[in-house]
């Protein structure tokens, strides 16, 4: 079975949380792609719908949104993006880059809030104990 942390951007409050999925609700995740939208249940966000928008498998390596499916793949990289950023006009690098799709090699996966549900995240999670004060 897989298990993913799943680090979910609020674009609201501005937080990031770091939430675990595994068992089944990690399967949800699975053969889904970068810009796909996962029913929040998965990691205990209920009512939320929330969009991937990147991750990194376990010994770092990107997800790319330009290598089709799950696998590893080198990629000539020429402007600013993830897992590359030039030092001067003009350079070029070749980084191994994974997939755009949701796998098990996959360990943590990136996302941001779609659609807010009625309650706040920080509820849900249980931090908000006390912060408002």
């Amino acid at each position: 079975m897989a298990t993913f942390t799943v680090v979910v951007g609020d674009p609201d409050s501005g937080q990031a949380y770091q939430l675990e999925a595994d068992g089944q609700d990690a399967n949800r995740f699975i053969g889904k792609s970068i810009g796909d939208e996962v029913d929040g249940g998965a990691v205990g966000l209920d009512g939320y719908t929330l969009e991937i928008t990147g991750g990194s498998d376990e010994a770092g390596r990107p997800m790319h949104e330009g290598v089709a499916g799950p696998n590893l793949k080198e990629v000539l990289l020429h402007e600013r993006t993830t897992g590359y950023r030039p030092r001067r006009d003009g350079e070029r690098r070749r980084i191994t880059a994974r997939g755009r799709e949701v796998s098990d090699a996959v360990s943590q996966i990136n996302a941001t809030v779609a659609e807010a549900g009625s309650t706040s995240i920080a509820e849900l999670v249980g931090e908000g104990d006390g912060e408002d004060e």
